[in-house]
C-alpha cells in the first residue's frame, strides 16, 4: 500500500513538472508548430477573408482582456474576467480556429488544435496553481462566482474598472498583434507563391 501511494506520489509530480515545462515552453513550440503550418497551409482568397476575420476576432478578445488584467497583484474581475476565468486563453484558441480556416487544409487544423488544447490546458492548470497558491480565498471565491476583493479593501471589487489601453501595453499584447500581423503577411505571401490568391480572384 505504501509502496502505491509513493508511486501515485512520483507519477503526480511528474505530471506537475510536466504540465510546467509545456506552460513555459509554449511560445517556443508555437515557433515549431506555426513553421509547419505555414508549410502545410493552402491558403485562398475565401480562407483568408474568413479565417483572418476570426483571427482578428480572437486578438481583440485578448486585446479587451489585457486591458483589465494586472498581472500577479490581483484576482481581476472586470472586462471580460467577469464572465471568463482565461479570456486570453479564449481570444488565442478564437484566433487557432481563425488560422486553421485561413490554411485550408485538415492537417493544420489537426496540428493547431493539437497544440492549443496541449499548451493552454498546461498553461491554465500551471496559472490555477499560482493563483490559489497567491491569493487564496479570493481567488475561491472568484472560481465560485463571487466578486473578489479589490484593491481598495474587503467588500472593494474590481468589477467596474474600465478598460486601460496603458496596461495592454504593460501586459505587452502588442506582441500578439503583431505575431498576428507576421501570420497574415507569411500566409498572403504562400497564396501569392502559390497563384492560387490571383487565381481565385480571377486576376
Amino acid at each position: 500500500m505504501a509502496e502505491r501511494r509513493s508511486l501515485l506520489v512520483r507519477i503526480a509530480r511528474l505530471r506537475a513538472r510536466l504540465t510546467e515545462a509545456l506552460a513555459r515552453r509554449r511560445v517556443a513550440l508555437g515557433f515549431v508548430f506555426g513553421a509547419a503550418v505555414l508549410g502545410l497551409a493552402e491558403p485562398t482568397a475565401t480562407s483568408l477573408a474568413a479565417g483572418l476575420s476570426i483571427a482578428a476576432g480572437g486578438e481583440a478578445i485578448r486585446f479587451w482582456a489585457a486591458g483589465h488584467l494586472n498581472k500577479s497583484s490581483e484576482v481581476t474581475s472586470s472586462g471580460p474576467y467577469r464572465w471568463c476565468a482565461h479570456p486570453l486563453y479564449v481570444g488565442s484558441s478564437v484566433m487557432g480556429v481563425g488560422l486553421a480556416v485561413t490554411s485550408a487544409n485538415l492537417v493544420v487544423a489537426a496540428l493547431i488544435a493539437t497544440y492549443l488544447t496541449v499548451t493552454l490546458t498546461a498553461a491554465i492548470r500551471t496559472e490555477e496553481v499560482f493563483l490559489r497558491r497567491t491569493f487564496g480565498d479570493r481567488w475561491d471565491r472568484y472560481k465560485h462566482g463571487d466578486a473578489p476583493d479589490g484593491p481598495g479593501g474587503p467588500g472593494r471589487t474590481v468589477n467596474d474598472r474600465p478598460f486601460s489601453l496603458a496596461q495592454a501595453r504593460a501586459n505587452r499584447e502588442y506582441r500578439a498583434v503583431i505575431g498576428l500581423g507576421v501570420a497574415i503577411l507569411l500566409l498572403v505571401l504562400k497564396a501569392t507563391y502559390n497563384k492560387m490568391f490571383w487565381r481565385t480572384v480571377g486576376l
